[in-house]
């Protein structure tokens, strides 16, 4: 199977997707929830929720079609509601998390051991996300199994957006962050992943022109950037799916999945090996926007640029 660049390179989609008021919300929430706690401060999530729900056609109509293809029917009114709360929620609890307040949540993980066995070897991984469930969560991951450190590796943008979040809600903890994009990102990386570390990266969504890998996704064509699976590659180190679970309550459930291990492989062995770590991601992403529907918070027409033949 072939690696694809887009015919007509631009920026992608979801960059023409501003997400609302993020920063302003989490203010607002980080103040009632200092006063309120969890369970009070959850009140004001509903008001939210249907203001969005309400006012944004465009994310109103993308999670219908999601919800459409992952539950296999047409949905709900109250499922296409819920799907909106999820996202609502896991903004509201990154209050807890960035303030190291997560004692109010109960996590759960499936692939502990897998983490510790990761770690114990001494090579650090990538854990390949997600927009799906909260990421936020998987770095409470870290602080509860001893020694393992989690960094961030995201665009300029992004990054800069994540620190003025966390200068916002006065962190204790803010996550190291790695921003790619820049000359010296690769050996930044190398040198967490030679320590033993673990380098985060969302592997749904790339930048115009980022080459793109076709691949099936609830049943319909899809297209994936290849540019984290190359980092792995190049880098030859493990490739680990991550996905941080909002169950409803206070429950959360992480789970991590082996992808693929890209020690010893090169020259012409790279590229398929390279498409066949992205079809194994694609499956795991399915099988858990499947189990676990109303945490993909993709809210743009995810599918509409999948216009490659599908594998």
């Amino acid at each position: 199977m072939r690696t694809q660049a887009p015919e007509h390179p631009r920026r992608e989609d979801w960059l023409g997707v501003p997400e609302r008021g993020s920063l302003a919300l989490l203010r607002l929430m980080a103040a009632l929830s200092a006063g309120l706690g969890r369970r009070a401060s959850r009140a004001i999530l509903h008001p939210i929720t249907a203001y969005y729900f309400a006012f944004t056609p465009r994310a109103r109509r993308a999670s219908r079609g999601y919800l459409r293809r992952a539950l296999g029917r047409e949905p709900r009114l109250r499922e296409r509601y819920r799907h909106f709360h999820h996202f609502a929620t896991t903004i509201h609890d990154r209050v807890f998390l960035a303030s190291d307040r997560q004692g109010s949540l109960a996590l759960s993980i499936d692939g502990e051991a897998l983490m510790r066995a990761q770690q114990a070897s001494g090579r650090g991984a990538i854990l390949l996300g997600a927009h799906f469930g909260s990421f936020a969560i998987v770095g409470a991951v870290g602080r509860r199994i001893d020694g393992v450190r989690i960094a961030m590796a995201m665009y300029e943008d992004n990054a800069r957006k994540l620190r003025r979040l966390f200068a916002a809600l006065d962190a204790r903890s803010a996550p190291a962050i790695v921003p790619l994009g820049h000359v010296d990102s690769m050996l930044r990386i190398a040198e967490r992943l030679d320590r033993g570390e673990f380098v985060g990266i969302l592997g749904d969504r790339g930048l115009g022109g980022d080459a793109r890998h076709p691949v099936r996704l609830l049943g319909e064509p899809a297209l994936l950037p290849t540019g984290p699976m190359r980092i792995a590659a190049m880098l030859g180190c493990p490739v680990i799916f991550m996905a941080g679970l909002y169950r409803g309550g206070n429950r959360y459930h992480v789970v991590f999945e082996p992808v693929a291990d890209f020690a010893g492989i090169r020259g012409a062995d790279r590229g398929p090996a390279i498409a066949a770590a992205i079809e194994r991601y694609a499956a795991l992403l399915d099988a858990h926007c499947r189990r676990d529907p109303y945490n993909w918070f993709n809210f743009y027409e995810f599918w509409t640029r999948a216009d490659a033949e599908a594998p």
